[in-house]
Parts: structure tokens; sequence; C-alpha cells
């Protein structure tokens, strides 16, 4: 079971501090490894830091990429209570069209439902339709817009075949969007799951 990230049990053995990603909230980004910490990954804000803490064994690769996924979820956790209702999200989803699109793809609807637990968004191009997991509400906002542009991709072109893949390229953090729903996918599937609370 996760360890809460406000007990810290035993001293660090070693902090770093970071400048995170630009548009990140925090300023500066402090991990700190503990020799009791053995699987976990937590993280939370303190102040205008975001405080990462990991097992002490952890390479510096492993460090490098559990701070990105962390940066990740504190940044969901704290949009969360900012997810757009459907009539805000279909008004994003015309302003996607428009920024990438040249305004060709023009869904009738776009909305959140709740019975769509193995897909992340689909489309029914015949009616012009476009449905949204309510498991996207809790991510970051770049992860949300793929996966709108995704399905207005299908209101042009039905198939995933090169056609498809091409007018996707347009979004800049296509790559970033698909491997982070990977890893929660992957997430879902582990015995233990990481713990990111705010402070």
């Amino acid at each position: 079971m996760p360890a809460d990230p406000l007990h810290r049990a035993g001293t660090p053995q070693r902090s770093t501090t970071s400048q995170p990603p630009s548009g990140s909230r925090a300023s500066a980004i402090e991990v700190r490894r503990s020799a009791r910490r053995r699987r976990t990954v937590s993280a939370y804000r303190e102040g205008d830091r975001t405080v990462v803490l990991i097992p002490a064994r952890m390479s510096e690769a492993e460090e490098q990429r559990w701070v990105s996924v962390m940066l990740d979820k504190l940044a969901a956790q704290e949009s969360r209570r900012r997810a757009p209702g459907d009539a805000e999200l279909a008004e994003h989803a015309a302003r996607l069209s428009a920024q990438y699109f040249d305004d060709r793809a023009r869904p009738t609807t776009v909305r959140w439902v709740t019975n769509q637990n193995t897909r992340w968004g689909s489309c029914t191009p015949a009616e012009g339709s476009i449905r949204l997991s309510h498991r996207l509400k809790g991510m970051p906002e770049y992860v949300i817009d793929y996966v709108l542009l995704h399905e207005l991709a299908h209101l042009l072109v039905p198939g995933h075949g090169p056609d498809f893949w091409r007018l996707l390229e347009a979004y800049p953090r296509t790559e970033r969007a698909r491997g982070y729903l990977e890893g929660v996918v992957a997430a879902e599937r582990l015995p233990h799951l990481t713990d990111a609370r705010e402070q």
C-alpha cells in the first residue's frame, strides 16, 4: 500500500532541486530519496515547490521519468475541478478543429459519457457525434485535447490509416499524450499504484 506523502518516515538520503518544465505551476522540483521507501513514488506541493518522494535505489533515468509522471498527476488533480461541461467541451472542440483542421471537422454533439471504460473516446461520423470517457476529466488538458482531436479526425477519416495519422501530426503533443494514456493503462494493471496527493 502506498505511503501517505504527508508521512515522511525516515530521513531522505538525498535531495535534488531542479527547474520544472515551462508552464508548470511550481517554480522548483525537489526530489527526496529514502531507503525506507521500497516501491512507491508520491508527490505533493509545498509552497512554490513540488516535492517528489522516491526510493533511494532508483536510477537517475528512473528519477527523471517518475518526476515527469508525478508532475502530470498533480496537474491532473489540480485541473479535475476545472473540467469543462458538455457545452464548453463542444466549444473547445470547435476551436481545436479551427486551429488544427482548418475548421473542416464539425461535430453535431460533443459530450462526456460514463459508459466508456475501455475507450477514451468514440465518434459516430454518420451522426457527427463525439463522446469522451468521464475518466479523462482528471487528466492534463493536452491529453483531453489529443483525444478530442483524435475523434475530430475521425469525422474526416473514418479509419486509422496513414491519412488519419497525418492529420494528427498537426498536433505537436500527440506522442506525449499517447504515451500518457498508455502509462495510465499500464498503471491500472500494476499490483500497486503510485500515490500523488496535494498537500
